[in-house]
């Protein structure tokens, strides 16, 4: 069996200190977010001083639907991520890479298929969620944009995660850096326009958005194959882009509960934009403010969950579980320490910071630093159940998470904020957030501690197994199977 190359972005995490190891591994995925937040409420910032409150509540509606279209390529990306990262345990770094051409060939006609129909029915979308009016002329012309820039986009959230998978937390950042600096960059020149830039307005944001994926996408592919990275494709290789239906199968099986979880989030987090936007311009913006803020409180939760799933799923593939025990300890406790100083952060300036958005006179203001200073404890609960998910999903257990987020997020906390709307008015919006962060860390734990979870096996069927297959037994599902 193939033994791990040597080349740069290949790194075994199977052996060493586990609390040291997965900190110095979660630090650069903790960048990466941190720079896409601040890419992110930067061009908020812009959007918000030059356009006004309204085009403001435009970009956080249209922003939401695009988490939503993210959902699915996220869910096959975890897929390839856990496979790929079983496969490096093993050592097999065939097995590594026929994962991970197998997700991009099955995500790349996917996303053409959602841009058409996301740039067709974009208005169509925007009244589902109540835009308000003011905003929905805006709402259109950046959702439209935004959807054009979905495939690059699409093709980065891949490439990254499937080098996290393979041990390399370094290159995903650079990638980062360099379409956020992009980003921020050509958003000013694009909204007022300059030289032979015409002013676009929002559509400029959004354009300058799309062009940063764009570069970042064909530079991340160029990087790759140029440093000869372990998930490039090369000669025979490049028929994995076009993957059999074992592997097919091994993806989609994983994949799609997975990216329903993101879904159930993300109508979710639609719903609740629709309830706020009822509430008119003010409470909107307020809300897509505390948005912004609350992607920095979540981002150590969501870098330490990718290192944990990381690490945990190379662990479980070289067959080392006293490990995977130790690192979801040390998980939890990198969360609480980190997560809480952001949450203490947020509370202590919130006002100066939100300022930056809203200006020190909007009649928003007010309301996003109370929405925040309901909620935003909850991110500790949040960032805990990061970790239980991203060890019990490094082993291929993706359904009872999906069921624990779906019961959290639709009975429990859009249940709490319109049962509990005649007692607490507004405020049962905010609440309902703790609620549903309450009910999810504990049936994680649960489903942790007694699911059936470790006896999952995982493997990628190897391409002469494929052939076998094909040829003799008509069964989906390869080696894809759960054991007893």
């Amino acid at each position: 069996m193939a033994q791990p190359p040597s080349r740069p972005g290949a790194r075994d995490l199977t052996t060493g200190p586990i609390g040291p190891t997965l900190l110095m591994f979660a630090l650069p995925t903790l960048a990466s977010n941190i720079l896409q937040s601040l890419n992110g409420s930067i061009n908020a910032i812009w959007v918000g001083r030059l356009l006004g409150e309204s085009a403001l509540a435009a970009t956080s509606n249209a922003n939401n639907i695009m988490f939503l279209m993210f959902a699915a390529v996220f869910g096959f990306g975890m897929a390839a991520t856990i496979l790929v990262g079983q496969s490096f345990g093993r050592r097999d770094i065939d097995g590594a890479r026929r994962a991970f051409g197998s997700a991009v060939g099955l995500v790349f006609w996917s996303a053409v298929i959602v841009t058409t129909l996301g740039w067709v029915f974009a208005r169509e979308i925007l009244y589902l969620l109540a835009t308000p009016g003011d905003a929905m002329p805006l709402a259109l012309i950046y959702l439209r944009i935004s959807f054009l820039g979905l495939p690059s986009a699409m093709l980065i959230v891949l490439m990254t995660m499937g080098l996290r998978g393979a041990g390399d937390a370094m290159t995903p950042l650079f990638v980062t850096a360099f379409a956020a600096v992009l980003d921020v960059g050509l958003n000013p020149l694009f909204i007022l326009g300059w030289g032979p830039i015409p002013a676009m307005g929002i559509g400029g944001s959004a354009t300058a958005s799309l062009i940063a994926n764009l570069a970042a996408a064909v530079g991340l592919v160029v990087f790759v194959y140029a440093r000869d990275l372990p998930i490039r494709l090369r000669g025979a290789e490049l028929s994995y882009l076009f993957p059999a239906r074992d592997v097919v199968w091994a993806i989609v099986s994983k994949g799609v509960p997975i990216g329903a979880q993101m879904i159930v989030i993300a109508i979710a987090g639609l719903t609740m934009f629709g309830l706020v936007n009822r509430e008119g311009v003010d409470t909107s913006a307020a809300f897509g403010v505390t948005l912004q803020l609350w992607a920095y409180v979540q981002m150590p939760a969501m870098a330490i969950g990718a290192a944990v799933s990381a690490m945990a799923s190379q662990n479980i593939g070289a067959g080392k579980w006293d490990r995977v025990e130790k690192i979801t300890g040390s998980g939890i406790l990198f969360n609480i320490v980190i997560t809480g100083t952001m949450v203490l952060a947020l509370i202590a300036f919130d006002r100066p910071v939100m300022a930056l958005f809203l200006g020190s006179d909007s009649a928003a203001l007010p309301i996003a630093r109370h929405i925040q200073l309901i909620a935003t404890w909850g991110f500790l609960l949040f960032g805990m159940t990061m970790v239980f998910f991203g060890v019990v999903r490094a082993n291929g257990a993706v359904l009872g998470p999906l069921a624990i987020l779906f019961v959290a997020m639709f009975p429990l906390r859009l249940g709490f904020a319109t049962l509990a709307r005649p007692m607490l008015g507004v405020d049962a919006l905010w609440w309902s957030f703790p609620v549903g962060s309450i009910t999810t860390v504990t049936l994680a734990a649960l489903f942790y501690r007694y699911g059936p979870w470790r006896r999952e096996k995982l493997t990628v069927p190897s391409a002469h197994e494929t052939d076998c297959h094909a040829h003799i037994v008509d069964e989906p599902g390869g080696s894809f199977k759960p054991v007893g």
